[in-house]
């Protein structure tokens, strides 16, 4: 097996779980070198993980063993940043949100896809063990036709969160709880229930946050979705001290609770099956207390799309699905009507 060369645009929060899944691929993967702007993260970078680092982005760009970006910069850099990248003839895995709204987004799948290249995004929470497990039993059918499938995301992030300067603002991160937080949850719950058709939706800031937000802590909506089901989104970033995220899914032959990578399945004349994980995660006020081992995965299965000539499970196309369904949710609360949910 031949080792795959990439490097990494970003050090910020987000880098963690990226460089302790790197590690652990070698010497599958080849850290060829990982740059940000600035240089007190370069080195701090370099002194936790031990790996190489640059000064510039060009030198990524124009190292012929760079096979592959990671992109780990904020939303509002991710469409320079990836087509420069495809381009130059690199594999995209981006971090989430791949953009602010859908069609930015999808210009960014489209654009990659045109040069050639593959696009991953970084939506971990499609490689948990219970959430594995409960694709494979939606494949199989087990729970018959879906009839109702919910998300609640009830999360906190205090005062230290959001005293980062542009934190929660739409110039800064490009949205508030749904596009920085629930994305997640809600990416993996159409990644198993199937796309939304349209939604009826309340988002707004709470009285908790800067008078500088500009973008939603509480956000819920009613649902239906293209098959039929109906369901409800509950995502708040207020609710103290955080709760493990929860998908509830309920079909024509059971149900199934998946509440943060603990599954449990109820079907019809059965006895329950209960996947074991932890209830643990970034739901708190530290916002990356979670196991790598998903990043892992997730990796692992973007290296075997380039190796195989393929599409990753989380491509760029897969993720729009969660791009348009944030629109239209943030549309409906705008117009006080229900909004149909983009294509």
């Amino acid at each position: 097996m031949k080792s795959i060369g990439v490097g990494i645009i970003g050090l910020g929060m987000a880098v963690k779980p990226h460089a302790m899944a790197l590690k652990e691929l070698a010497p599958r993967i080849q850290v060829a070198g990982a740059f940000s702007p600035s240089p007190e993260r370069r080195r701090g970078f370099a002194q936790s993980y031990g790996l190489p680092v640059v000064d510039s982005l060009e030198a990524l760009l124009e190292d012929a063993k760079v096979q592959a970006l990671i992109i780990l910069t904020p939303p509002r850099t991710h469409a320079e940043l990836a087509l420069r990248a495809a381009r130059a003839g690199k594999h995209v895995l981006l971090e989430k949100p791949m953009d602010v709204a859908y069609a930015e987004a999808k210009a960014i799948a489209d654009g990659v896809a045109a040069a050639g290249k593959r696009i991953g995004v970084v939506f971990q929470f499609r490689f948990r063990p219970g959430a594995m497990a409960l694709r494979q039993l939606m494949q199989e059918g087990a729970l018959g036709d879906l009839l109702s499938a919910s998300a609640s995301i009830r999360w906190w992030r205090g005062s230290q969160y959001y005293a980062e300067p542009g934190r929660g603002t739409l110039a800064r991160d490009g949205g508030g709880v749904l596009l920085t937080q629930a994305i997640h949850t809600l990416d993996l719950m159409l990644s198993l229930a199937g796309p939304v058709e349209r939604v009826a939706a309340q988002c707004r800031a709470s009285t908790l946050r800067p008078k500088t937000m500009d973008t939603e802590d509480i956000a819920c909506a009613a649902l239906t979705f293209r098959n039929g089901a109906v369901g409800v989104i509950d995502a708040t970033t207020t609710a103290y001290p955080g709760y493990p995220e929860r998908i509830e899914l309920a079909g024509t032959k059971g149900s199934a609770v998946l509440e943060a990578e603990r599954l449990t399945v109820n079907l019809h004349g059965k006895a329950a099956q209960v996947i074991e994980g932890s209830l643990a995660g970034g739901g708190g006020a530290d916002p990356m207390a979670f196991p790598h081992e998903p990043h892992k995965k997730l990796i692992e299965d973007f290296l075997d799309a380039i190796e195989h000539d393929r599409d990753p499970y989380a491509s760029g196309q897969s993720a729009l699905p969660v791009h348009a369904l944030i629109d239209a949710m943030l549309q409906s609360s705008c117009t006080g009507t229900w909004a149909e949910v983009g294509t």
